[in-house]
């Protein structure tokens, strides 16, 4: 088989690559609660910048392996800046979000950003309408994000809708990012070099901001070097390359209706490590979300 017959994606995705997936969804679902045991001993946003950081000299790393370029005057220049802009405000808000509230509340509202996207692409990008299911989909979510404000017994805080509510901007954020990848000349450039462009800024944005959020350090424990290591190689440098590597060879669509199990593993895991309260009013509103993931990024019938 030649190189390029190698990136045609497969009619369907098969065990092996729904097996891969699934891996993938729940070492981001780990991720989160990575986070947020990291958030205790390093500053949030200079978690945020240095993260990125060092994952993107990771994924430069990589690219120059595989000999990918990723200079070149292709018009992406300013697109990419914006991407990167975006998810970095993105991530900062995650991880300062995680300070106020519990992983299995902010992931909920993280995760509403398929349904900003959808919204978006019904209006912005050709045959991306809404279908009746997409719009059951839109009910479900929004039904399980009002069990998530309503539910008190799941509240650690006082102050934890002030972490509910940054976790539901990071997801406009993060929408937004992926509306500009889908509209702008990003779309045409290898997903690596996208990667670097938001890694890339994202890094030098925490890193600026860091100073003006307090002590960059806390208190360095092994778990806590443990938990932004995580995030660093598993999750940035091999989950987002192995995520980038099955796109090439299986349907996009078909792969992106796994996502729902990110959030459901990010609940498990924070009940598990975490000891976070998993009320009822939290299990229906993770069941709400999920079931409006899967509807909305379900693929279409041709």
């Amino acid at each position: 088989m030649t190189a390029a017959g190698a990136n045609v994606p497969k009619a369907n995705v098969d065990a092996f690559a729904a097996s891969v997936v699934v891996l993938l969804c729940l070492s981001w679902g780990l991720s989160q609660v990575a986070m947020k045991v990291a958030n205790s001993g390093i500053q949030p946003v200079f978690q945020a910048g240095l993260r990125s950081a060092l994952g993107g000299l990771m994924v430069v790393a990589w690219c120059r392996f595989r000999g990918v370029a990723l200079v070149g005057r292709d018009g992406t220049l300013l697109p990419g800046l914006l991407a990167g802009f975006l998810f970095g405000a993105e991530f900062i808000l995650i991880y300062v979000g995680f300070e106020y509230t519990t992983v299995s509340r902010g992931i909920l509202f993280v995760y509403t950003m398929p349904f900003f996207v959808a919204a978006g692409a019904h209006f912005l990008l050709p045959g991306e309408r809404l279908t009746p299911l997409r719009a059951l989909g839109f009910c479900a979510a929004f039904a399980g994000v009002v069990l998530v404000f309503a539910d008190r017994e799941s509240v650690v805080s006082s102050e934890a809708w002030i972490g509910d509510l940054l976790c539901l901007i990071a997801a406009l954020f993060w929408a937004a990012t992926t509306m500009t990848i889908k509209t702008t000349r990003l779309r045409k450039v290898s997903a690596e070099k996208v990667l670097i462009y938001q890694l890339g800024v994202s890094a030098l944005m925490g890193l600026a901001l860091a100073p003006l959020f307090g002590p960059l350090i806390r208190e360095i424990t092994p778990v806590v070097v443990l938990a932004f290591v995580y995030q660093i190689f598993p999750v940035v440098a091999v989950s987002y390359i192995a995520w980038f590597w099955i796109l090439l060879r299986y349907p996009a669509g078909q792969l992106s209706a796994f996502t729902f199990l990110t959030p459901v593993f990010s609940v498990l895991f924070g009940a598990l490590i975490l000891s976070e309260p998993v009320t009822i009013n939290l299990a229906a509103a993770l069941v709400l979300v999920a079931l409006g993931i899967y509807l909305v990024n379900r693929p279409r019938r041709a």
